[in-house]
């Protein structure tokens, strides 16, 4: 009985070693800083800032699904339209789906993105009509957890669980 159990476990820890995770948020929230530090050695980073075309970007997130990869999609996603096509191919794969909501306020985003180098900064415009656009994330659209991400006083990252309230 013990092994039946075992095997159990093993198949269930198995279906949820494959991960997709959204990240969601304004430009300049943390989020590329957060992969590095957290998910950089485990999963592939899918991002239109690199990949220049939604083409290209469907052709890794398709690799990644049928690999079994465990990936992150690194962009605002900041619309539920936005996030629907990414939870939808991954539920349907068997991925577990995970979104990190960073929680930046809009004055800190625009400081952080000061700092940038000019060809790596967002137009304010353009941070600010993905502000407008934000759409909190929430359980019912298919993520199996979703975590708040905001930043210490040190820079640092806190995670801290869902608790469906932005």
């Amino acid at each position: 009985m013990g092994t039946l159990l075992q095997s159990r476990a093993k198949s269930v820890e198995a279906v949820w070693a494959v991960e997709a995770v959204l990240f969601i948020g304004i430009q300049a929230s943390g989020k590329s800083t957060f992969y590095r530090e957290r998910l950089f050695n485990s999963h592939v980073r899918i991002t239109l800032d690199m990949l220049r075309t939604r083409r290209r970007e469907t052709l890794l997130v398709r690799a990644c699904i049928e690999a079994k990869q465990r990936f992150v999609v690194d962009n605002t996603n900041a619309t539920m339209a936005e996030r629907r096509t990414y939870i939808l191919e991954a539920r349907a794969a068997g991925f577990r789906v995970i979104g990190y909501y960073f929680a930046v306020p809009i004055e800190v985003a625009l400081e952080r993105n000061a700092r940038r180098s000019e060809d790596q900064r967002i137009p304010e415009v353009g941070i600010r009509g993905t502000r407008n656009r934000l759409e909190a994330p929430s359980l019912g659209e298919g993520f199996d957890a979703l975590f708040y991400v905001r930043t210490d006083s040190c820079g640092g990252f806190i995670v801290e669980t869902w608790k469906n309230e932005v």
